[in-house]
């Protein structure tokens, strides 16, 4: 690997990127995971009678907040001037399964990957703690970044999904 780590100074110490010169750009990342649960579980989230109301609102408006306070999670992380946050889901029956998708946006000096996948995150998170007294063998998995527009580092697609 010849790329330096952005993140880690000349001493080898963990610093904050200084992005006073980087040029302000659109920039957008998309990412996604999963929840597997029980076919039963999952006929409660598409019939909205689960337990606690209605999963997928409570899920979306957590991801939403996660990205916005994603620089109190992740060290180093800048404070962003998001302009848009997306959350989305699928309902995949065959796999007993609901895929989570979150977009984020912003104009500005850094990229808005940590949004979207701490979007991803912690939308997933609030359906396991909104239907484990159901379910408690649900699995997250498959968080991913998917794409990401915008920045010095260019434009980034996953392949091979």
């Amino acid at each position: 690997m010849t790329q330096k780590l952005s993140h880690i100074d000349q001493s080898g110490h963990a610093h904050m990127v200084d992005v006073t010169e980087k040029a302000q750009t659109e920039r957008v990342a998309t990412a996604s995971g999963h929840i597997t649960m029980t076919p039963e579980t999952l006929a409660l989230v598409l019939d909205d009678k689960t337990p606690k109301g209605d999963v997928l609102a409570a899920a979306r408006i957590a991801g939403i907040m996660a990205a916005k306070k994603t620089s109190e999670l992740i060290p180093l992380c800048h404070p962003l001037m998001l302009t848009s946050v997306k959350v989305s889901f699928d309902m995949i029956a065959e796999q007993s399964r609901i895929q989570v998708t979150a977009r984020a946006k912003l104009a500005g000096q850094t990229g808005v990957e940590m949004e979207a996948l701490t979007a991803t995150s912690v939308a997933l998170l609030t359906l396991y703690d909104m239907l484990k007294a159901v379910d408690k063998s649900m699995v997250i998995g498959g968080i991913t970044l998917l794409e990401k527009t915008g920045g010095k580092s260019g434009d980034y697609k996953k392949t091979g999904l």
